[in-house]
């Protein structure tokens, strides 16, 4: 197996809900739409899939667990500017916000939840990692 992920699929209680959040409140621009799901391109040869728990569950065989996913999705930026406009848009939008802030491993960083409970972190990184993520 090739070391990459194609997809990342969320399973959200409200396609509509998220459809709010996700396209009309940041402005994200799907691939595909369809009555239980929005693919997002999110990276290159990267989609980013929001599923219905009821579409997820059929096809899965059971039903997501409950309670703070143990997973952070991240999206990194240049400068903790541009980190603190991401997180300001969030919370314009509703969403918990923690503010950015300096951290111990040298990037600056802050969390915003979308509807689902999803935590993404807005985030400088530096050095060759931080270069790596960012693009041309």
């Amino acid at each position: 197996m090739q070391q990459r992920v194609s997809f990342i699929t969320l399973a959200v209680a409200d396609l509509a809900r998220s459809r709010a959040f996700y396209v009309d409140g940041l402005g994200w621009k799907p691939i595909f739409a369809g009555d239980d799901v929005l693919m997002f391109p999110v990276a290159e040869k990267v989609i980013l899939s929001l599923w219905s728990v009821e579409g997820f569950t059929a096809e899965i065989g059971e039903a997501p667990a409950a309670g703070v996913a143990p997973i952070t999705l991240a999206h990194n930026l240049a400068t903790p500017a541009e980190v603190d406009d991401v997180l300001a848009e969030a919370a314009l939008l509703g969403a918990p916000v923690s503010r950015g802030q300096q951290r111990v491993w040298g990037g600056y960083s802050g969390y915003f939840t979308d509807p689902d409970g999803f935590r993404w972190e807005i985030a400088v990184n530096p050095g060759e990692t931080g270069a790596f993520v960012l693009p041309e």
